[in-house]
C-alpha cells in the first residue's frame, strides 16, 4: 500500500480506465475528465491508485503528466492523484470544481506539497 501523497510533484504514468466522456458502470454519471489509476499500485482501499487527469480535453487511454495535487476524502481511504500536463497550474477551487461530478459524495480536501 502507498502513501498518495509521495507522488507529489513527480511524473506520474497512469492507465485511464474512464475516458472523458465515459459513463460510470455502476452511477451512469458522465466522467467530464479522464480518469484512471497508477498501475501496480495499491492504494488502502484494496485497488491500484486512482488518478484523475486535468487540462487534457480528449478522451485518453494512457497519460504522463505531474502530480500537482492529492485529493483527500476525510470520511473515505480512496485518495485520488491530480494529474496534469507540466505547466498546467490550477487552484484548489478549481481541482475541486473539475472533480465535483464525483467528489460531492464525498469531503474531499485538497493536499499538496509544502512547496507548492
Amino acid at each position: 500500500m502507498v502513501n498518495a501523497t509521495s507522488f507529489l510533484g513527480h511524473e506520474v504514468s497512469i492507465t485511464i480506465d474512464r475516458p472523458l466522456g465515459s459513463r460510470h458502470p455502476d452511477h451512469g454519471f458522465l466522467y467530464p475528465v479522464n480518469y484512471g489509476f497508477v498501475p501496480n499500485t495499491p492504494a488502502p482501499d484494496g485497488d491500484d491508485l486512482d488518478a484523475y487527469v486535468l487540462g487534457v480535453f480528449e478522451p485518453l487511454e494512457t497519460f504522463t503528466g505531474r502530480c500537482i495535487a492529492v485529493i483527500h476524502r476525510l470520511d473515505d481511504d480512496d485518495d485520488k492523484l491530480v494529474i496534469v500536463p507540466d505547466g498546467k497550474p490550477y487552484t484548489d477551487d478549481q481541482i475541486l470544481a473539475l472533480t465535483e461530478f464525483q467528489e460531492r459524495f464525498f469531503q474531499p480536501v485538497v493536499e499538496r506539497s509544502n512547496e507548492d
